[in-house]
């Protein structure tokens, strides 16, 4: 706003600062991306702006508003460029659609865009402001202005870490349970994986795919409360062993709670996932449309993991078997509907399909899987009628 549309972002590009440089992943090429990156973007927001106020003026009932309508423009442009070119790098990093990425990643971005360019307007008035309003120069008025929105901005950097630790807690808690039980190595990972690509079979959107894969990496969670003498007992549980089973979910809700501001949207999934559609699972026996959607699409990804699996004292199946059997149990079970794309896609031989495979990609960290979650446990597939 003050000075010509190429000296911004020259500037931008000179001065550049993150604090990348104390990972050691942060290579040369990173850091020269992210200079272009913010120098293009901030480039596009200065031409767009002095665009606007040179040849496009605006007034409503004879009021000049051509300043307000170069900020939307330049705050508008900004966000589409910033946006769209670190998706861009996303995506050929991840193999993520682009709108997937855009929109869970940064849609909520647009409103602070928006609401923070007025800002932008303050502080170069204050610059300009004759007589300064805070010593003999305008700059010092902008610098004390700025140390509130440096504390802001440090608080939210405080709060992102603050939710990666507990993030990391959990995954800790996860590991503490898969460390137990070898035979259930990278049991959660391909649950999560299952799941993740029934949820976009379905159609959910990209939120809503990131909540089944949060809660289906912690679905077992609960079985940190049970004895290991009823968890890790080679034989068939009794009756009353197999109602300690039973309350694993609610263990794990229980456990969250604390928790609940990060967590409460995957407490259907942990609660729900062994519940059946004719009413006979457990904790609450829901059935059908009852159990939450998530729920389900955890339930089946879990018995087909389970079943495939294998444990001492059960013989694995083989993915053909595993998915006759789930076939045998639509409607009885299983939401048939999920029944039906579980096989589409199990057609389509993805990683997960034979645990072994599996194992060998996820190990060799092949990035076509669509899941790098923490591990946890499962005994035996749900589709006996005393698993866990």
């Amino acid at each position: 706003m003050l000075f010509p549309p190429w000296v911004a972002p020259l500037l931008v590009f000179i001065f550049f600062f993150s604090g990348g440089y104390k990972d050691p992943e942060y290579t040369w090429y990173k850091d020269l991306f992210n200079r272009l990156q913010t120098g293009i973007t901030v480039a596009t927001a200065a031409a767009s702006y002095w665009f606007v106020m040179q040849n496009l003026p605006v007034s409503i009932s004879g009021v000049d508003v051509s300043l307000a309508a170069a900020i939307i423009v330049a705050s508008t442009v900004s966000f589409i460029v910033n946006v769209s070119l670190v998706s861009v790098v996303v995506h050929l990093s991840t193999g993520l659609p682009i709108r997937d990425i855009w929109f869970h990643n940064y849609g909520w971005v647009l409103a602070s865009y928006l609401i923070m360019s007025p800002v932008v307007v303050l502080l170069a008035r204050m610059y300009e402001s004759n007589p300064p309003l805070l010593g003999n120069w305008g700059g010092w008025s902008v610098i004390l202005f700025l140390i509130p929105l440096y504390y802001a901005r440090f608080h939210w950097d405080e709060v992102v870490k603050l939710r990666e630790a507990f993030n990391k807690t959990v995954d800790l808690l996860s590991n503490t349970i898969d460390a137990k039980d070898s035979h259930t190595f990278l049991h959660s990972e391909r649950v999560t994986a299952i799941a993740s690509a029934l949820a976009r079979a379905y159609g959910l959107d990209a939120a809503q795919i990131n909540t089944i894969e949060k809660g289906s990496r912690i679905h077992d969670i609960g079985k940190i409360g049970i004895p290991d003498a009823v968890l890790f007992k080679p034989g068939s549980l009794t009756e009353e062993e197999y109602n300690i089973i039973k309350k694993h979910p609610e263990y794990g809700v229980r456990l969250l709670e604390p928790a609940s501001d990060y967590l409460s949207e995957t407490f259907d999934i942990i609660k729900y996932h062994h519940e059946r559609w004719d009413g006979r699972g457990y904790p609450e026996g829901l059935a059908g449309q009852e159990i939450p959607l998530w729920a389900r699409i955890v339930g089946l990804a879990d018995a087909y993991e389970a079943m495939t699996a294998g444990r001492p004292y059960q013989k694995a199946k083989t993915p053909e078997d595993a998915l006759r059997e789930i076939e045998d149990l639509a409607g009885i079970q299983f939401d048939p509907k999920l029944v039906r794309l579980f096989r589409e896609i199990w057609e389509t031989n993805p990683a997960w399909r034979d645990r072994e495979v599996f194992l060998r990609l996820y190990s060799s960290k092949v990035p076509s899987l669509e899941s790098s979650s923490p591990p946890s446990l499962e005994r035996e597939p749900e589709t006996s009628q005393k698993s866990s």
